[in-house]
């Protein structure tokens, strides 16, 4: 596991906290997204354009084969980041 804060000032205003895992289908760990917070007055600044980036470049450390998350398909205003930042699998997640 692994967690980044990001900062404006010595003030945090965003976090990532990753789990790497073993995957069935790559040679390297999967690095799953787990949480990805960026407080609602820093939102729009690029925290969290800055927080993915640099999970994708710990990831990339860590020898990563994939970098992935879940978020709900209504959350408009995350997903217009994540659609510049990854692609979307097309998957639905089922749960019990």
């Amino acid at each position: 596991m692994f967690a980044l804060v990001a900062d404006i000032d010595g003030e945090p205003i965003g976090l990532a906290q990753c789990v790497l895992h073993p995957a069935t289908w790559a040679v390297g760990p999967y690095c799953y997204l787990e949480d990805l917070y960026v407080a609602p007055q820093a939102r729009g600044t690029g925290a969290g354009r800055a927080l993915i980036e640099a999970v994708y470049a710990r990831a990339d450390e860590m020898g990563a084969a994939r970098v992935y998350w879940l978020t709900h398909e209504g959350n408009a205003t995350a997903r217009q980041l994540y659609d510049r930042v990854a692609k979307h699998a097309g998957f639905i997640q089922y749960r019990r």
